[in-house]
């Protein structure tokens, strides 16, 4: 009786690890319990508006000069470059609900601490940052971690 109840808990465990695995595989953006917004990626998404005056020449070295910081970003700790993705261009949106904004960047993080430290410490960005006064007139942001509402 006793190897029968045995068997049955391992049937269970089994099978509870089964179900555990397929609904991992269906779901991949279930993320695990020791995940914390800390932890998770981050999306930081960046819109620009640049300034009635500027030039064409200028736009673009802001906008090559922003996809750079993706090699030029480097991490103090690690020594490696942190930003995981990086892209960007132009708007080309048939919707009219712009507002202005011409120009959107969209920066992966692995971590929230990682995009912290490009906001408020890493000195290629903020030196980045500097560097748009007088080519940027208004400039949006909006940081989210996928699946978290």
């Amino acid at each position: 009786m006793s190897q029968s109840r045995s068997i049955y808990k391992i049937a269970s465990v089994l099978l509870s690890l089964f179900f555990l695995v397929c609904f991992l595989g269906y779901y991949p953006s279930v993320t695990f319990l020791s995940q914390t917004p800390l932890t998770m990626g981050i999306t930081h998404t960046v819109l620009f508006e640049f300034q009635p005056d500027a030039k064409p020449e200028a736009i673009k070295l802001a906008c090559d000069r922003f996809l750079a910081l993706q090699t030029n970003c480097i991490h103090p700790t690690s020594k490696a470059a942190y930003i995981t993705s990086l892209k960007g261009g132009r708007d080309n949106s048939p919707e009219n609900l712009q507002g202005g904004l011409t120009h959107g960047f969209v920066v992966e993080f692995a971590s929230a601490d990682d995009r912290d430290y490009y906001v408020n410490t890493d000195p290629v960005h903020q030196a980045y940052k500097d560097s748009l006064a007088g080519v940027v007139k208004r400039a949006v942001v909006v940081d989210f971690t996928n699946g978290i509402y």
